[in-house]
Protein backbone atom coordinates (compact mmCIF):
# COMPACT_ATOMS: atom_id res chain seq x y z
CA UNK A 1 0.00 0.00 0.00
CA UNK A 2 0.98 3.63 -0.52
CA UNK A 3 0.69 6.45 2.04
CA UNK A 4 1.00 10.17 1.43
CA UNK A 5 3.15 12.50 3.51
CA UNK A 6 2.63 16.26 3.76
CA UNK A 7 5.94 18.16 3.62
CA UNK A 8 5.80 21.78 4.73
CA UNK A 9 8.28 24.67 4.92
CA UNK A 10 10.03 23.70 1.68
CA UNK A 11 12.54 26.17 0.25
CA UNK A 12 11.05 28.00 -2.75
CA UNK A 13 13.61 26.58 -5.20
CA UNK A 14 13.17 22.91 -4.30
CA UNK A 15 12.65 20.58 -7.26
CA UNK A 16 10.57 17.39 -7.30
CA UNK A 17 13.78 15.40 -7.81
CA UNK A 18 15.46 16.95 -4.75
CA UNK A 19 12.38 16.25 -2.64
CA UNK A 20 12.29 12.61 -3.76
CA UNK A 21 16.01 12.14 -3.14
CA UNK A 22 15.78 13.51 0.41
CA UNK A 23 13.11 10.98 1.33
CA UNK A 24 14.54 8.07 -0.71
CA UNK A 25 17.46 7.89 1.72
CA UNK A 26 14.99 6.58 4.34
CA UNK A 27 12.71 4.27 2.32
CA UNK A 28 10.94 3.76 -0.99
CA UNK A 29 9.44 6.84 -2.63
CA UNK A 30 6.62 6.15 -5.10
CA UNK A 31 6.14 9.76 -6.25
CA UNK A 32 6.41 13.35 -5.10
CA UNK A 33 4.94 16.68 -6.08
CA UNK A 34 5.38 20.31 -5.09
CA UNK A 35 2.30 22.50 -4.96
CA UNK A 36 2.56 25.64 -7.08
CA UNK A 37 0.58 28.86 -7.27
CA UNK A 38 -1.79 28.73 -10.26
CA UNK A 39 -1.13 32.30 -11.34
CA UNK A 40 2.62 32.65 -10.85
CA UNK A 41 3.79 29.03 -11.11
CA UNK A 42 5.95 29.63 -8.04
CA UNK A 43 6.20 27.04 -5.29
CA UNK A 44 3.78 27.53 -2.40
CA UNK A 45 6.34 26.06 0.02
CA UNK A 46 4.80 22.65 0.54
CA UNK A 47 4.35 19.35 -1.23
CA UNK A 48 3.46 15.70 -0.91
CA UNK A 49 5.51 12.51 -1.06
CA UNK A 50 3.91 9.11 -1.65
CA UNK A 51 5.80 6.33 0.11
CA UNK A 52 5.42 2.63 0.78
CA UNK A 53 3.21 1.96 3.81
CA UNK A 54 5.96 0.20 5.77
CA UNK A 55 8.36 3.17 5.37
CA UNK A 56 5.95 5.94 6.39
CA UNK A 57 6.49 6.01 10.16
CA UNK A 58 10.28 5.91 9.85
CA UNK A 59 10.27 8.75 7.31
CA UNK A 60 8.05 10.96 9.47
CA UNK A 61 10.25 10.26 12.50
CA UNK A 62 13.50 11.04 10.66
CA UNK A 63 12.40 13.90 8.38
CA UNK A 64 10.04 15.90 10.63
CA UNK A 65 12.10 18.70 12.15
CA UNK A 66 15.14 17.92 9.99
CA UNK A 67 16.98 20.60 8.06
CA UNK A 68 16.63 20.60 4.26
CA UNK A 69 18.40 23.26 2.18
CA UNK A 70 18.56 25.58 5.19
CA UNK A 71 14.93 25.19 6.33
CA UNK A 72 13.37 22.99 9.01
CA UNK A 73 10.78 20.65 7.49
CA UNK A 74 7.33 19.83 8.84
CA UNK A 75 6.45 16.25 7.87
CA UNK A 76 3.34 14.28 8.81
CA UNK A 77 0.79 11.98 7.24
CA UNK A 78 -1.40 13.90 4.81
CA UNK A 79 -5.05 14.23 5.77
CA UNK A 80 -7.75 13.34 3.24
CA UNK A 81 -9.73 16.22 1.79
CA UNK A 82 -13.33 16.45 2.90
Amino acid sequence: MVRTLYVGNLPWGTTVEELSEAFAAHGEVVSSRIIKDRETGRSRGYGFVEVKDEDMEKMVEVMNGSEFQGRVLTVNEAKARD
